[in-house]
């Protein structure tokens, strides 16, 4: 069954009415018609739907059934992601969201190469969103992770803080990610991946002031664009997720 993302304002008591960009993928590319199921999503919630109506610019449904979404992990991983350089950025959050990570949040380190100014940074936001979307979508996730403006190394420590369970990964020295303590009970994960390069010590050091852990991946070093999505697939399994 088809499935899309709703907003709010598309949803009422009994009904949903979507316009735009999906009401002509539904119409035009998927080709759908009166009668045929559609599934759609809202912050977890899932409305199993039949359509009364569709237009070229409009698709009506009439809600049968409403869910809580199966596709969601329970524990909610922030990916605090020092940015890369090229378009490793597009693959991270691809992958990530795809392995149920809840949140990616791009920020600038001392090692980062890429410095897009204040316009640029905004368009890449915008970029990264859809494929966030994307993914979201091609994966059968309940919700739409959301891709964070990129922050200063400073501002990323302020908000690291807020999170419960707080890990940064470090190559020249931790714990295993596996002795962590991480289990199914864990609700609230973020994690702190370098760019190429890793981190300068004092970066970590400030990070561990804030409650951060360093951990590390074992002897062989992965590349910037490797590390989060083993560790998304590692705490996935580590909180029975996978």
């Amino acid at each position: 069954m088809p499935r899309f993302f709703a907003e709010e304002n598309n949803i009422s008591e009994n009904s949903i009415h979507i316009t735009g960009s999906d009401a002509r993928h539904i119409s035009y590319s998927l080709r759908m018609k009166k009668g045929e199921r559609i599934t759609f999503c809202r912050e977890g919630t899932e409305y199993l739907c039949t359509i009364t109506d569709i237009t070229e610019t409009d698709v009506y449904c009439h809600i049968d059934e409403t869910l809580p979404s199966d596709c969601e992990p329970d524990v909610r991983l922030t990916i605090y992601q020092a940015l890369p350089k090229s378009d490793k950025m597009e693959l991270i959050i691809q992958k990530t969201v795809e392995l149920g990570a809840f949140r990616i949040v791009p920020f600038i380190s001392k090692r980062c190469v890429s410095r897009p100014d204040d316009k640029s940074a905004a368009k890449k936001q915008l970029r990264w969103q859809r494929i966030a979307e994307e993914a979201a979508k091609q994966s059968g996730r309940g919700i739409i992770p959301r891709v964070s403006p990129i922050l200063s190394f400073e501002d990323m420590l302020k908000e690291l803080e807020q999170n419960k369970k707080k890990l940064i990964c470090y190559e020249n020295g931790g714990i295993s990610l596996t002795e962590a303590d991480i289990s199914d009970k864990c609700s609230d994960i973020a994690v702190v991946i370098g760019a190429e390069g890793g981190f300068e010590r004092a970066e970590v050091d400030k990070a561990s002031e804030k409650g951060a852990v360093p951990i590390w991946l074992g002897k062989r070093i992965l590349r910037c664009e490797t590390c989060p999505i083993a560790v998304t697939s590692v705490i996935m399994s580590m909180t029975g997720n996978f």
